[in-house]
């Protein structure tokens, strides 16, 4: 039969992200002929996977084409290496072209915005597979995605009260539906970071699976170990150590290993498995259902959200994401706090002096 093309772009090309047919295994791990998972990657390691503007058009497309591809049975959206899944918008674009112009900013949050629908709307159902930090706006997109399945390294947070922004791109819509008022209040004001273990523990994350293999052999991530299972850890140094003994035991065992996502990507595999042996429609009816909690508030805020975050590209989000991008680990990343707030509340107003004042670099500008 030849059917019609659902594609809105037919046969296009992908420039920023990977796009894959992966076999999709039977209950017996033989793959099934005819059906397949489709895995959508970002790819831009070297910047921790964030986004591009022109990685977020491809990502809309690519989800897109998956959602009309008729013999995928899931899609699987990642990123490449063993960093970062996401850590949100790429901070050169946001410090070096959006900063200062609003009208610029407001046309970008389109395409971000369209970028989260386009994975809430899916005809598949959706993986977040995380093999890394998931921060900022890539936690955003990931909390957009059906099931999570991480590295037990990841990391997951928000950045956006300390670079400038406000984790309104769906962290203020989703997160208290996964983990509860409190904490996604914390979450998305305080931006502590969490671990994989405290993600699976709130309920942020369907499974994790430790990726970190030392003298051949999978370990869990020692970091978590050392700072909250001190007594199983001492079975492995022999000995309960102190706390500072054993976080600085972890670090250099972390150092020492090698990561291997084969145990990820074996449970990756399984639930597609699973996924496989459900009725398609009935699928796609109960993922639909359950998104509409999500959905009921993304679409009542996405728009007013996009105007604010627009408007304050003139400026904390101008000041924050310049301190970041122009900063380095030796002078720091984030404004001075305290003398911004001082500033203001003495009636500064906000304009290029009062942004280099509270600078991190503001002395080598000079």
């Amino acid at each position: 039969m030849e059917f019609v093309n659902h594609d809105l772009v037919p046969d296009g090309d992908f420039r920023e992200i990977l796009y894959e047919e992966r076999p999709v295994l039977d209950n017996t791990g033989v793959p099934v002929e005819g059906l397949h998972a489709v895995w959508i990657t970002l790819n831009n390691p070297d910047q921790l996977n964030s986004y591009t503007t022109e990685s977020v058009k491809d990502v809309i497309l690519a989800f897109r084409r998956a959602s009309v591809d008729r013999a995928a049975v899931a899609v699987v959206f990642t990123g490449v290496g063993d960093r970062a899944f996401c850590t949100g918008g790429n901070t050169e674009e946001y410090s070096e072209y959006y900063a200062g112009r609003p009208g610029e900013y407001r046309q970008y949050m389109r395409l971000f915005n369209d970028m989260v629908s386009t994975i809430l709307t899916c005809d598949k159902p959706v993986i977040n597979r995380v093999n890394g930090m998931r921060i900022g706006g890539g936690q955003e997109i990931g909390m957009a995605c059906d099931f999570t399945l991480a590295s037990d390294l990841a990391r997951f947070g928000q950045a956006g009260p300390k670079h400038g922004s406000a984790p309104d791109g769906g962290s203020t819509d989703f997160l208290d539906l996964y983990v509860g008022w409190g904490e996604a209040m914390a979450s998305c004001v305080l931006c502590e970071p969490w671990s994989a273990h405290e993600a699976l523990r709130l309920g942020l994350v369907n499974d994790i699976f430790p990726v970190l293999k030392v003298d051949g052999e999978f370990i869990p991530n020692p970091l978590v170990i050392t700072d909250r299972y001190l007594d199983e850890w001492g079975k492995i140094a022999h000995g309960k150590p102190k706390e500072g003994e054993a976080l600085a035991a972890g670090k250099a065992l972390l150092k020492s290993g090698t990561v291997d996502f084969e145990r990820l990507d074996a449970g990756v595999d399984a639930m597609v498995t699973k996924i496989l042996y459900t009725m398609p429609d009935c699928t796609l009816k109960t993922t639909e259902s359950v998104r509409k909690k999500k959905l009921e508030h993304w679409d009542k805020n996405k728009e007013t959200n996009r105007a604010w975050l627009s408007l304050n590209m003139m400026t904390e989000a101008k000041a924050g994401f310049q301190a970041f991008h122009r900063g380095s680990r030796e002078v720091g990343r984030e404004v001075d706090f305290v003398d911004l707030r001082r500033r203001l509340a003495a009636g500064e107003t906000w304009d290029e002096d009062l942004i280099r004042a509270v600078s991190p670099h503001h002395d080598s500008d000079s």
